[in-house]
């Protein structure tokens, strides 16, 4: 008897059916008391172990590459802080025809959440984009966002900023940087173990963002937000986030292309330049908003389901185009073109042998990090 296999054509990334049923299961049956407790710690554990693993692969000279990719970095922090805001001002004309006043508040709140960090540089990785300048895209942003998010928030919203919470920094230094310094700090001992079980990178950002999922949507039902917006207004809502992620992921992708940016520059800038960080924005909501956070977040809690599906198809897709299979394809953290003053690959830093992993010439890369994406 033959077993079972799973269609090689499916139309749905397998990916996306489990994000899915997770969904489904926090609504079904969220996660309560002592099992929040763990769920949460389990995640968070999870987070740290995934950039201990990314500080082990990735090699100190490709990390201060990164750095100094400043014009990737500005072009990033325009799209989060600049451009995000500015859409999320021009759909103030949308209340009351599709959103409620307060509908809008938590849309307008969205836009002014730092980018994500953990699935920017997740989804950079499988696209085979360039893995240290999203890390460091990433972080910069989390780290600026901490004041300019309520700074801006009091601006825009009307409402003062009730003070800036030392602990989203403190969260920041210990759950990202200090095992990513860990990671670097033991590499010359276990880098070369990590790269040759590189599945196991995969594993984990699968595992973290269904649990960050199940988590943080579970709490949503314990809390009772899904109660409180009818269908209709429910529906309204997704369509102008759906719509405002398409003009991000649209800007992005072309806007790198004006701007000059290779391949790989280009992938990062549209991972870590489209998407919000439910992680950094859940507790700033709680400082900004008080007891009315609950409905405040609602906007971008369901902004941050539909940017993980809808950048894993896009990020699956980027990682079989005909420019990332060979060495002429994308720009990755080795030499600089002439034409575009970005970085041309060697071995890629999005390549399945991850940053420290070198491809040879003429042969592709030997696939993406063994799927999945984290949350951030």
């Amino acid at each position: 008897m033959k077993r079972l296999q799973w269609p090689s054509r499916i139309p749905i990334d397998p990916y996306i059916l489990l994000l899915l049923a997770t969904v489904g299961l926090a609504a079904l049956l969220p996660a309560r008391g002592t099992g929040a407790e763990v769920a949460s710690g389990a995640s968070t554990a999870a987070i740290a172990f995934l950039f201990f693993l990314y500080g082990a692969r990735l090699s100190t000279r490709e990390a201060m590459e990164g750095v100094r990719h400043w014009r990737l970095h500005a072009t990033v922090l325009a799209c989060t802080f600049v451009v995000f805001p500015l859409l999320g001002l021009a759909a103030r004309g949308l209340v009351p025809v599709l959103l409620t006043r307060d509908l809008y508040t938590g849309l307008l709140f969205l836009t002014l959440v730092p980018s994500t960090i953990q699935s920017s540089i997740a989804f950079t990785s499988i696209a085979r984009g360039n893995v240290p300048a999203a890390i460091c895209a990433g972080s910069f942003s989390s780290l600026v966002g901490i004041v300019l998010t309520p700074l801006l928030a009091a601006a825009l919203l009307g409402g003062s900023g009730g003070g800036l919470s030392t602990d989203a920094l403190v969260r920041i230094v210990l759950q990202l940087l200090v095992p990513f310094a860990a990671g670097q700090v033991l590499r010359p001992w276990i880098g070369g173990f990590v790269s040759r079980h590189r599945k196991v990178l995969g594993y984990v950002d699968r595992g973290s963002i269904l649990l960050v999922v199940y988590t943080a949507f579970g709490e949503g039902m314990v809390r009772g937000i899904w109660h409180q917006v009818s269908a209709v207004r429910l529906a309204g809502l997704l369509a102008v986030e759906a719509l405002l992620l398409a003009v991000m992921l649209a800007l992005t992708w072309y806007g790198g292309r004006a701007l000059r940016f290779g391949r790989e520059d280009r992938i990062a800038i549209q991972f870590a330049g489209s998407k919000k960080s439910m992680a950094s924005g859940l507790p700033m909501a709680g400082v900004l908003f008080g007891a009315h956070a609950s409905l405040a977040v609602l906007p971008l809690m369901l902004f941050h389901q539909m940017q993980l599906m809808v950048c894993a198809v896009i990020a699956k897709r980027r990682a079989r185009d005909p420019e990332a299979a060979g060495p002429a394809g994308g720009t990755g953290p080795g030499a600089r073109t002439q034409a575009t003053g970005s970085h041309r690959p060697r071995g890629g830093a999005g390549s399945a042998g991850g940053p420290g992993n070198r491809t040879p010439p003429g042969a592709a890369p030997r696939g993406a990090v063994a799927g999945g994406t984290r949350s951030g």
